[in-house]
């Protein structure tokens, strides 16, 4: 007897267990961690200087060409329109899918070509290989990152950051791998087959923890816990960061750094990433035990109430705002307000801030995509080549959290414009560049530094001044305009210039043309970097003069509306959407408020849909 009662408590121990777990799995706090892991492999684009030398040498490119196939890297990663209207139709497994083919395709036939198993391609095709490869990172972005937003639209800006600061990280983390599994030196190629199936089986492994699970707004205790979570997630990233930064240095120092050690740090490196799992468990564990909230019965009134006025004044609007469409174009509404697209497209806001944008991140872009070319030519190893780029991929996610908590405070508390910040940074970045242009001994580590901050800083602040500025009612549409000027900058940078200077120097040198162009010393890259620092302090001065039209909005109440309307529409957002905190299954009914609430939602979380 005793030991059937043993039996029955240690089954029902278990069943408790693995409900649990399941709960777990289903949770939207596990949905987060997935979406981490999926942008920790999202960021192939950025080690492109690794395996540069590989596509090089093996197909025989000179570098204006090589260029042009890092403008269409940069043309793939940052056209996020097509998965974007995939995403407003389907569920996110199906965007997930398709990026993971999209990059095991792409990848894998740049492998396949630059290994000689295939035969030597056109270079338009080796185009439309990287094209394709490097779009996926579009389809991973709007697979799990706006569906991360949909699931915390009330931290929509803090999911943002974290989220877009692992992708910053995964340059590093790719650097990790490939060294363990193929050692400091070699040349990039075996990298380009591991950034082909590790990351579409991180996303097909994880799709079914992908979708989307709203639940109702909770009390303001609940609110505190929910960031209070998401400050421990971004102190997780913060250790796995500064471990990064001590392993490329000690890797760096010690020449004979053993295979052995490697296998140690890519360990140790993978319990960081997965260390969030913690946080993960603890926060379901209070979600489990917690009872589900009471329902009320007067909300589906006043909300059919509110959404019957919305309808009545809505259908009033488009007579009189159709008929007016184009004659307003050229008298746009007051600063953040909400602008039509073609009011933001010819605004004078949104022109100086698109060029201060192609002089910004087009200049730190060129330098990234030509890290391993600058440090050959300078004399640096393959191994110092590949912590180069770690160190950029560092510190583009250090740019991305700093930019995005820094300026975020400074505007608060002092008022400072968000442009001027942005004029800071490309000042700063200024140094960067002159450091590779003087080829000072050893100046490309703190070239490297500065310059990945400087180009991850850049990208919150341009989104978050897009938002403030032009509003969020066609966010998604401008928020892409914004990304077009990364491939834009990057094309007239770094193919028209930097690569040109490169060869003409090479064939000085006496190298041949049709072959592999290589080029030895300071001067290949000097007069392209004096050129791009000059054009990065002009972008500097354009954004000084945004900074100067839009000082008298910036010390408004910029979020007070938001403020209002979440004052008013906040008690029926979450209305009818919540789970059973036990996980039973219990089933909801969908009535007219949960209807318009999912609507609410849908229409909140649209600000993050093509995120770059």
């Amino acid at each position: 007897m005793v030991f059937a009662d043993g039996t029955g408590v240690g089954a029902g121990r278990e069943v408790a267990t693995m409900r649990f777990a399941s709960h777990v799995v289903r949770g939207r706090w596990f949905m987060f961690f997935a979406s981490i892991l999926i942008m920790a492999a999202a960021g192939g684009t950025y080690i492109f200087g690794i395996y540069s030398k590989a596509i090089k040498t093996s197909l025989g490119y000179d570098q204006q060409t090589l260029n042009t196939l890092s403008f269409f890297k940069d043309v793939g990663a940052n056209v996020g329109i097509l998965p974007g209207l995939i995403n407003e139709v389907t569920p996110p497994w199906v965007v997930l899918v398709c990026g993971a083919g999209m990059n095991l395709v792409g990848y894998l036939m740049i492998y396949l070509s630059v290994t000689g198993r295939t035969a030597r391609p056109p270079v338009w095709l080796m185009c439309v290989y990287i094209a394709i490869g490097a779009n996926s990172q579009s389809f991973a972005n709007t697979g799990a990152l706006v569906t991360a937003v949909k699931n915390f639209p009330e931290d929509r800006g803090v999911v943002l950051g974290l989220l877009k600061g692992f992708v910053g990280l995964s340059g590093a983390i790719f650097t990790q791998l490939y060294r363990a599994i193929y050692g400091a030196d070699n040349d990039g190629a075996d990298l380009v087959l591991l950034m082909a199936w590790l990351p579409a089986a991180i996303s097909l492994v994880f799709i079914p923890t992908i979708r989307i699970m709203p639940r109702a707004r909770g009390t303001a205790a609940e609110s505190r816990r929910e960031r209070k979570a998401f400050f421990y997630f971004l102190y997780a990233s913060i250790v796995l960061a500064f471990y990064l930064l001590v392993m490329n240095v000690v890797e760096l120092e010690d020449r004979g750094f053993p295979k052995p050690a490697y296998y140690v740090t890519v360990i140790v490196l993978l319990l960081l990433i997965f260390f969030p799992l913690v946080i993960v468990v603890q926060q379901e564990l209070r979600n489990y035990l917690q009872p589900p909230l009471p329902t009320t019965q007067s909300a589906p009134a006043v909300t059919t109430a509110d959404d019957d006025d919305k309808t009545a004044a809505i259908s009033t609007e488009p007579p009189s705002t159709s008929a007016t469409c184009f004659q307003d174009v050229f008298r746009p509404p007051a600063r953040g307000d909400d602008y039509t697209i073609l009011q933001a497209l010819f605004s004078v806001d949104m022109l100086v801030l698109f060029v201060a944008t192609i002089c910004g991140v087009g200049g730190t872009l060129t330098a990234i995509d030509n890290m391993g070319q600058i440090g050959q030519s300078l004399g640096y190893p393959q191994r110092s080549i590949a912590t180069l780029v770690s160190l950029v991929s560092i510190w583009n996610y250090a740019g991305r959290v700093v930019a995005g908590f820094a300026s975020e405070h400074v505007l608060s508390r002092y008022k400072v414009p968000r442009p001027l910040v942005l004029t800071v940074v490309l000042l700063v970045a200024c140094a960067g560049h002159l450091l590779i242009a003087l080829g000072v001994s050893n100046g490309l580590y703190p070239a490297s530094v500065i310059l990945g901050f400087c180009f991850g800083a850049q990208w919150p602040l341009l989104f978050a001044i897009i938002s403030e500025v032009f509003g969020l009612k066609y966010y998604s549409t401008l928020y892409n305009f914004g990304a077009v000027a990364s491939p834009v900058g990057s094309y007239i940078l770094n193919v028209r210039i930097a690569g040109r200077k490169y060869d003409e120097e090479a064939l000085r040198q006496g190298g041949r043309r049709g072959k592999d162009l290589t080029c030895v010393g300071v001067k290949c890259f000097q007069e392209s970097f004096y050129i791009i620092a000059g054009v990065t302090l002009l972008g500097a001065l354009v954004s000084l003069l945004l900074a100067w039209r839009t000082r008298n909005f910036y010390r408004g109440d910029l979020y007070g509306k938001f403020k209002e309307v979440g004052m008013a529409t906040g008690p029926v957002d979450g209305e009818g959407r919540q789970e059973a905190a036990n996980g039973a299954g219990a089933g909801t009914a969908k009535d007219p408020a949960s209807s318009g609430s999912d609507d609410a939602v849908a229409d909140d979380s649209k600000i993050g849909s093509s995120t770059k």
